[in-house]
């Protein structure tokens, strides 16, 4: 595999920020027919969100080159949390809900990533498999030793922490330990030699690569890409209505879709070498695009990235309601929303389930208690609205952008 290539694409379309050592990074991947890089996901959800999609963009890229990639998840890691970037101490999951999560997390890589079982398909581990049985004096004695406080106390998560007179517990202290011994195992036992992970993780890699180095084994590297912020400063990914999931049981591939046409004029080209495989000539083009014309490459924006997210078809649909709800004639709105038939006196907070607007009836009750779902121009607020067949036909608004024509 040509490091340099890696090097060069990934800068080019903004996955890499910072990385350890790049001459013999090159030289070490040059050397080698297939590399093998890792990041690891703590599953303190039951989706990943696109504050991650840099991340496994760069995984997609790595083994497009012909190089394989892993995926660990934190069954382990998530019962400590992560202090990077993290004003208070997380909740603590049951071990339940982080195996809930992990079933959840696992169904997206297989997206963005081939796991078609050749030399270089991707493989998901769980660090549990490994952390779980550890003794704690003998990894103590084994592997602590190898730390030095004082460089600890230096890491940017726990100084940050330190320096707001935020409490930070000893247990996410050890956090860096057992990311470090995770570096080591899959070293070991899986020829991993390459960490890559959000800038935020810069302290741990280098850990990482540290303890391969006391303990003597081969050399490792590490990758960091940047927190991507929209052109406005915003954390990438955050909006009113929460987090942009990339499981489609917690956000539709609609509202997916329509995350990416709306962002501003000036996020258009870096969204577009992050988030999609067009080509960087394409993107060129697409980004000179002015006036009106610029509408035309968020919405390509929206569609490279909803189909690899998501796949063709639901990508096809959600363009196309799109189209039907919003596109304009002679700048009038098109009232010809889609349709859907109602054949019974119904509860508003099941159509909107029915409809698709919300992934269960909980969340149809939260859209409704915080005034975002409309019949007409009247705003619901009862969750237990029942809607009469008398009513129709009524426009249902739930948001800004989705409205939908209800018929009998």
């Amino acid at each position: 595999m040509n490091g340099e290539a890696f090097l060069k694409i990934s800068r080019e379309r903004g996955y890499i920020q910072d990385l350890t050592n790049e001459a013999n990074l090159i030289e070490h991947t040059n050397k080698k027919s297939i590399s093998i890089m890792y990041i690891g996901f703590d599953c303190t959800a039951p989706s990943l969100h696109i504050g991650s999609l840099v991340q496994i963009m760069l995984l997609r890229l790595w083994q497009k080159l012909g190089n394989k990639p892993i995926v660990l998840l934190g069954g382990a890691t998530t019962k400590v949390g992560d202090p990077s970037g993290k004003d208070k101490t997380r909740a603590y999951l049951s071990n339940r809900e982080i195996e809930f999560n992990m079933q959840q997390i696992g169904k997206i890589f297989s997206k963005f990533l081939n796991f078609n079982n050749s030399a270089n398909s991707a493989i998901i581990l769980n660090n549990a498999e490994w952390l779980d049985d550890i003794k704690y004096i003998d990894f103590l004695r084994q592997y602590g030793s190898q730390f030095s406080v004082n460089r600890m106390l230096s890491l940017e998560s726990v100084k940050q922490r330190l320096n707001r007179q935020e409490e930070m517990s000893f247990i996410e202290f050890n956090y860096v330990l057992m990311q470090s011994y995770d570096f080591l195992n899959l070293n070991i036992n899986y020829n991993c030699s390459i960490q890559a992970g959000g800038s935020d993780q810069w302290g741990n890699i280098v850990n990482g690569i540290e303890l391969n180095r006391k303990l003597g084994k081969p050399e490792c590297y590490g990758i960091t890409t940047p927190l991507i912020t929209t052109s406005s400063g915003k954390k990438m990914g955050k909006t009113a209505n929460g987090a942009i999931w990339l499981n489609e049981e917690y956000l539709q591939p609609y509202d997916y879709w329509q995350y990416f046409r709306n962002v501003s004029d000036s996020d258009i080209e870096k969204f577009l070498k992050l988030f999609t495989d067009l080509p960087m000539q394409q993107i060129e083009k697409l980004k000179s695009l002015q006036n009106e014309q610029i509408n035309e490459a968020k919405k390509i924006l929206a569609s490279e990235a909803t189909k690899i997210c998501h796949g063709t078809k639901a990508t096809e649909n959600a363009r196309e309601m799109a189209q039907s709800i919003f596109e304009t004639n002679n700048g009038q709105q098109d009232k010809k929303f889609p349709n859907f038939v109602v054949n019974n006196n119904s509860y508003l907070k099941q159509l909107i389930v029915d409809i698709g607007f919300a992934n269960s009836a909980s969340e149809a009750k939260r859209l409704i208690k915080t005034s975002s779902v409309k019949l007409n121009d009247t705003t619901i607020v009862d969750e237990n609205y029942m809607l009469s067949l008398k009513l129709l036909p009524a426009t249902l608004s739930v948001g800004k952008k989705r409205k939908i024509r209800l018929t009998n």
